[in-house]
């Protein structure tokens, strides 16, 4: 026990030392869940609109302004010339365009169906899928407003018949924001991040300068070593946890619904996957270029974009699906989200975290037998 402390003593003054890890450490994840946490952010608002009001009565200008005021949608420009609207798409000042045709109100007043269309930069399929859909509900309002002023300012939907009145409530995250989505999914990509990088570039690091190998003839058994060069990045890891959940509780304002303890446990289980991936790193790598580009390249982008971070697992490929159960993020993603937005416990986690589990004992077995190898 005396020697993996010396151990890790050695680790934390050669972090010391190095003037430029100390804020990378502690500084760079609190920067990063802030900028992430705002801009990692799905909510389409503001939506920059461009209007053609062809017909010019009260009944288009008071559809336009229902297009206004819903918050959704902001009017950048007013044109008379359809043609008009593909300048302003093409320039990206304008992501919609709403045309009004003539006659619109001649057809409001006879009951007939009012034609109205609309025009979508198909570039970004989130915010024109997003878009598209609040136009059908604001149509769907305005529609339903018109045929109460013309049945009767008394009138009810019911009354109308052949209707319906959806009761919608939204569980554990009624606001929709995506930050509530996103942070706690954050708090994943930075554990991974640090400990997994920094755990890979201190012992390539190490190989490069020819200390590894003065440590290897030294009476230090392996699995000392191994133990001595894990723990201190262990420690970060927590320190990291601690930073974190300050900054989505107190910055943030996003509750752990769930039990904190419970958060605590289950993220260094996760550890030990990221750990045991940056020590297997470690040993396929002869400098700190190749064990950073093999850690970015065939480690962090296939599990920060397969693992359910951004996009919904549901919408990829079979293939992809089964593939993704392979990623241990998947699953801490899972738990993260359920104890900070649902309050989920044990009761409801412990499948996730039995495999998180398996998953890091067999990456941090297979790391440390193969590092033991590489060194012996």
């Amino acid at each position: 026990m005396k020697t993996i402390l010396h151990i890790i003593k050695k680790e934390f003054l050669q972090i010391r030392r190095d003037r430029k890890m100390l804020p990378i450490v502690f500084i760079a994840p609190i920067f990063q869940l802030i900028v992430l946490g705002y801009a990692a952010n799905l909510d389409v608002n503001d939506i920059s609109t461009v209007v053609c009001d062809l017909d010019r009565t009260h009944y288009s200008r008071n559809l336009i302004v229902d297009f206004t005021n819903s918050g959704y949608f902001t009017a950048v420009k007013l044109v008379d010339d359809i043609r008009d609207i593909d300048r302003h798409i093409d320039n990206n000042t304008a992501a919609l365009a709403i045309v009004i045709p003539p006659g619109f109100s001649d057809d409001i007043k006879a009951g007939r169906q009012g034609q109205l269309q609309v025009i979508a930069d198909g570039s970004d399929v989130n915010l024109t899928t997003v878009g598209l859909a609040y136009v059908n509900g604001i149509v769907a309002s305005h529609s339903v407003k018109l045929i109460l002023k013309r049945t009767g300012v008394g009138a009810s939907l019911s009354e109308i018949g052949g209707s319906i009145d959806p009761q919608i409530r939204l569980w554990y995250n009624p606001e929709l924001e995506s930050k509530n989505f996103m942070v706690p999914g954050i708090l994943g990509l930075l554990l991974m991040v640090m400990t997994m990088l920094l755990t890979s570039l201190a012992i390539v690091k190490e190989k490069e300068v020819g200390t590894l190998e003065q440590l290897v003839v030294t009476p230090i058994k392996q699995h000392q070593l191994i133990i001595g060069k894990l723990l201190p990045f262990t420690i970060i890891g927590i320190i990291d946890i601690i930073l974190v959940l300050f900054v989505a509780t107190v910055w943030f304002d996003i509750p752990v619904r769930g039990s904190t303890t419970l958060l605590f446990v289950l993220c260094i289980i996760f550890l030990m996957t990221t750990l045991g991936l940056g020590l297997f790193i470690s040993t396929v790598s002869r400098n700190q270029q190749q064990a950073m580009i093999t850690a970015v390249f065939f480690v962090m982008q296939p599990m920060i974009f397969l693992s359910g971070f951004v996009f919904p697992i549901e919408n990829m490929p079979r293939i992809i699906q089964l593939y993704s159960y392979c990623l241990p993020l998947r699953y801490f993603f899972v738990i993260v989200r359920g104890i900070f937005l649902k309050g989920a416990g044990i009761a409801e986690l412990w499948d996730q975290a039995l495999v998180l589990l398996l998953f890091g004992l067999a990456i941090l077995s297979a790391s440390a037998a193969r590092f033991q190898k590489k060194i012996g």
